[in-house]
């Protein structure tokens, strides 16, 4: 037997299963990834990464066009980074990752001289829980400081958020 909640809107807000698995059709809950290679990413100044393709978007709350993801209820929020990257200058001072949202920006700091060569592909993860009020955003960038050689996002490349409480 499976039970729906329903709002004062009439529509069903909540799923309950049989086996007491719980659904919210209006949970935020997105999915972004990469249209295409971003390759030969200059170096110097912040840059957005384009998560322009949408492969689900729960309640319509990323901007696919502005790489922007707008918080429609206070609350903490996941948001996880999973990229495929290449052409990290070695002579560069650090790479850094930033999850900017209206609250705060989160960073991640990469020093290639971990690296003996660059590396064609490189898989970096980046994994944030981060309080938002209803209506702050979030953009994800990327600086790479003292070089002047480029960077590289590959299509497998995805940016994941949804409410957690």
């Amino acid at each position: 037997m499976t039970r729906s909640v329903i709002t004062n809107t009439g529509v069903s807000g909540m799923t309950i299963s049989s086996a007491n698995e719980i659904t919210m059709s209006s949970q935020p809950a997105v999915q972004a990834a990469l249209s295409g290679n971003q390759t030969n990413i200059t170096a110097g100044s912040l840059y957005t990464i384009p998560f322009a393709t949408e492969v689900f978007d729960q309640n319509s709350d990323y901007n696919n066009s502005t790489y922007t993801f707008t918080a429609p209820v206070d609350g903490r929020y996941f948001i996880g980074i999973q990229a495929t990257i290449g052409g990290q200058p070695l002579a560069a001072d650090y790479y850094q990752y930033a999850v900017q949202t209206s609250n705060r920006t989160y960073n991640a700091t990469v020093d290639p001289d971990k690296y003996d060569s660059s590396p064609v592909y490189d898989n970096f993860n980046f994994i944030v829980l981060a309080d938002m009020d209803a209506s702050d955003t979030c953009i994800v960038k990327l600086l790479v400081q003292g070089s002047t050689n480029t960077f590289d996002f590959y299509t497998q490349s995805y940016l994941s958020i949804h409410l957690v409480a």
